[in-house]
């Protein structure tokens, strides 16, 4: 069956030719009705013909993170070695909801999470969550069990939309926005902010390492300060710019990470691993004790006082996948040199693309790129030409780019994840770009 699936990968790529299917929805939707056929027959044809016929139309119908046209999302193409290990943890299918369920995945996660909360903090543990959104709604949710009161989030018009979303879901005020004129959420901003607050029993103050709309990093360390002369506890929603700490050459990006009470990162952005693995860390670890939660069929008190672990309170979900060990595997194959160096890579790649942008003459650059994120558009258009441009690259199949509002205008964002992208990638994308101009 690994036989036909992976045939089927390949003859779905082959029939894309390239990064997005051409068409459309309604095209890519037809396709799939084709191969899907009846969704509940009452007889089945049988494992190889069924996987062919999906996964051949799911990849001929995929927006392939692989393609160096493709680079629109925090969307990355996953490394071969956590994909693999990604299909032992399908085949085992340990849930990560009582220790005797997943003896050894469960010992993994509490090694791995760990060390990896370190990178953050010495003192710090981490839990596995499906990526930032649930990693917020925990901020928010330590937040409002450790402290009395509402949570009042206080955070940048920069910040992730799940913030908003998490102060709803658990009942909590709107959380009260700043504007970020530069993309950044500025110090003496925030003080304000939290100045107008004063006397306030639980404020949280949320940064951003790596923004998703520019890739921008808030001033950490300055936020931190901020924060501590008001009392607030401090977020740091750093899912894609926290892998920077595996890198020599940009760690000190990330000065000031360390002082937050929390924070979010993200490896299945930068970190190459297939989706879902992020981590949510605690500064002190006796935090996470808001979270215990107790079912006689899964952590009876017996059960732990005789020494089984108990592992329910290590997330807000029950049922779960080891997402750990692709991580894990990942760490030992590549080490922290090599996650480095892919880091690395990318970054530079976006700066060799902003320069390429910089020196066009229909092609205007928004900033320097601080992650692996470019913001241009085209020179003397309107947004709205500029928003049908991309359509139309996306409907042909020829290329996938975002968008992003900055200053005030629209502008077409390349996120750069793919460290296989050459520079004569980089410069056959804006062609592309400059061909569909009117």
């Amino acid at each position: 069956m690994l036989d036909t699936v992976l045939a089927a990968l390949q003859e779905g790529a082959l029939r894309r030719q390239g990064p997005l299917p051409a068409g459309g929805p309604e095209a890519v939707a037809a396709r799939v009705r084709r191969a899907l056929g009846t969704a509940l027959p009452e007889q089945g044809i049988g494992a190889h013909p069924a996987l062919h016929s999906l996964v051949t139309a799911v990849a001929e119908g995929a927006a392939d993170p692989a393609d160096p046209l493709c680079a629109a999302h925090l969307h990355c193409p996953p490394l071969a070695v956590a994909t693999a290990a990604d299909l032992a943890a399908s085949a085992l299918n340990p849930s990560m909801d009582s220790w005797d369920q997943a003896p050894a995945a469960s010992a993994l996660e509490a090694l791995v999470t760990r060390a990896l909360a370190a990178e953050v903090h010495p003192a710090a543990d981490a839990l596995v969550t499906t990526g930032a959104t649930e990693a917020n709604q925990l901020a928010v949710l330590l937040a409002r069990e450790l402290r009395p009161g509402p949570v009042q989030v206080v955070c940048g018009a920069n910040a992730h939309h799940s913030l908003h979303r998490a102060a709803w879901l658990l009942g909590q005020p709107p959380p009260l926005t700043v504007p970020t004129p530069d993309g950044t959420l500025r110090p003496e901003a925030l003080g304000a902010a939290l100045a107008g607050l004063d006397g306030h029993p639980n404020l949280l103050a949320a940064a951003t390492a790596g923004t998703t709309d520019a890739g921008l990093i808030d001033p950490l360390d300055a936020l931190a300060d901020t924060a501590a002369r008001h009392g607030a506890r401090l977020h740091i929603d750093a899912a894609y710019g926290g892998a920077l700490l595996f890198s020599a050459r940009h760690r000190g990006l990330l000065t000031g990470l360390d002082r937050a009470h929390t924070t979010a990162l993200d490896l299945h952005k930068l970190g190459w691993q297939p989706v879902a693995a992020g981590l949510f860390t605690s500064r002190d670890p006796s935090e996470l004790a808001a979270l215990d939660h107790r079912a006689d069929y899964l952590n009876a008190d017996d059960d732990t006082e005789a020494g089984l672990p108990d592992i329910l309170g290590r997330s807000l979900r029950t049922t779960r996948r080891p997402d750990i060990l692709k991580i894990a595997v990942t760490l030992r194959a590549l080490g922290r040199e090599g996650l480095g160096a892919l880091t690395d890579h990318v970054c530079a790649q976006a700066r060799e693309l902003a320069r390429l942008v910089a020196a066009h003459p229909r092609f205007t650059l928004c900033a320097e790129p601080a992650l692996s994120t470019v913001l241009f558009r085209p020179t003397g258009i309107e947004d709205r030409t500029l928003a049908a441009v991309r359509r139309d690259l996306l409907g042909a199949g020829h290329a996938v780019l975002g968008r992003a509002r900055h200053g005030g205008r629209l502008w077409l964002k390349a996120t750069l994840l793919n460290p296989h992208t050459q520079p004569g990638d980089l410069a056959a994308l804006l062609k592309l770009v400059e061909g569909n101009l009117p």
